[in-house]
Parts: C-alpha cells; structure tokens; sequence
C-alpha cells in the first residue's frame, strides 16, 4: 500500500514537471511593490519550478525598457531570469503581448500566471479567459502566494 502512494505522488509531480504554464511577464514583474523589476519574477518562476511546472513567460515590447532602461530581446532576457531561449518571447514591437499569451494558453492547454482580466480579449478567447485557467498570486508581508 505505501509503495502505491509512493508511486501516485511521484507520477503526479511527474506530471507537473511536464505541465506547461504560461507566465505574464509583464504583469507579474510588477506584483511586489508596483515596480518593475525582475528579481520579483525569478521569485515566482523558482517558485513554479520548485511545485513542478515548466515556465514559458512571455513580455510585452517595452520590458527592456522598464527594467534596464534599452530593449532587450528574448536571449537576454532569458539569461537574467535563468530560463532557456525557448521559454521566453518578447511581443515584437507595437503587438501587445496579451493576444500572444492567450493564444499560447489556448494551443498548449495552459493556465496564466497574471493578475490581468483580459478584459479587451473575452469574446476572441472565451475558452482561456475561464477562472480555472488564471493563476492570480502576488506578495503580502514580502511572501508570495499564488490561487493555485
């Protein structure tokens, strides 16, 4: 009986560990304090790596800007969050990324890490903008939570 529950709990982290989720890049980078800042992101997606999920964050254009005051595209970015090339997209340039998230939650079946409603999105993604599929979370008293 133990071995059983062992082996239940190890495919269900298994399982985790293959789930893609997407992140907000550009929403999340925001929750400590209202600042952009990616030392408040690498917070969150250690914490989802460490429950088992796979990251793909995805950014508006201007990140670059709000964080280290130039553009900066998706390698240099994944370098200073310590994620692969393949786990960051920055919207080209005047695309916000809003769309690209929602259709990436959609093709992939992943939830969204965001704080954003999406409101401007509901009658394009109907399927994706359902309460089960946004991960709301931020900081209270320095200590992160998330409505997993």
């Amino acid at each position: 009986m133990a071995s059983a529950i062992l082996f239940i709990r190890a495919w269900f982290r298994w399982r985790r560990a293959n789930t893609w989720i997407i992140v907000d890049g550009s929403n999340v980078m925001h929750w400590k304090d209202g600042t952009p800042d990616l030392v408040t992101l690498k917070k969150v997606l250690e914490t989802l790596k460490h429950a088992g999920f796979k990251p793909g964050v995805m950014f508006d254009a201007n990140v670059g800007y709000k964080v280290e005051g130039h553009y900066m595209d998706d390698r240099k970015l994944s370098r200073a969050l310590g994620l692969r090339s393949k786990q960051v997209m920055v919207a080209p340039k005047g695309t916000p990324a809003d769309p690209l998230i929602l259709q990436a939650a959609r093709d992939s079946k992943a939830r969204i890490v965001t704080n954003d409603r999406f409101r401007d999105w509901v009658d394009e993604f109907p399927d994706v903008l359902k309460a089960d599929r946004l991960v709301k979370g931020g900081f209270r008293k320095d200590e992160l939570w998330f409505s997993l």
